[in-house]
């Protein structure tokens, strides 16, 4: 049975999604206003299209949530494994989606404070940058100064 569903969920969260279902949709929509007329707009014929589309809607809510589950699984087990291989990742993290919020929010806070200080550090080495760009432009304006002394002299001695 859990097979059968699973497969089932999978083959109609497909479905589902593509355009022809979206399509699919509208005539039905379409064609019960269409025999609206028809049927006087009477309370059975609000009926039909309530319960259909609250069926519908119902049925959705297990298979949407089927469906991101098997999805976050999946994206679980991939991180996992790349935390695995990765030598400097630590391995403490894997499975970390099943702590407690309070583990959670520990490794968030220690997560916040290794930004900062990769900011901080990156901070430093633009200031660092900054300081060798304001040398080499000193430097330049030093050379442009003797060559245009220089080029007073060539004139003088032309001029």
């Amino acid at each position: 049975m859990k097979e059968f569903f699973s497969k089932a969920a999978l083959w109609t969260s497909r479905a589902a999604g593509r355009g022809s279902s979206f399509v699919l949709a509208v005539a039905v929509i379409l064609g019960w206003a269409v025999t609206g007329p028809m049927f006087g707009f009477s309370d059975t014929w609000q009926l039909i299209i309530n319960t259909g589309t609250t069926i519908v809607t119902f049925l959705m809510v297990f298979l949407i949530q089927n469906t991101q589950n098997r999805d976050t699984q999946a994206i679980q087990i991939k991180l996992d494994e790349l935390i695995r291989v990765t030598n400097e990742a630590r391995n403490g993290l894997i499975n970390l989606e099943d702590a407690s919020e309070e583990k959670l929010q520990e490794v968030k806070e220690e997560f916040n404070k290794v930004k900062a200080e990769a900011i901080d550090e990156r901070l430093e080495d633009i200031e660092e940058d900054l300081d060798e760009v304001e040398e080499e432009l000193d430097d330049s304006q030093e050379k442009l100064e003797e060559v245009s002394r220089g080029l007073d002299e060539v004139r003088r001695k032309t001029g």
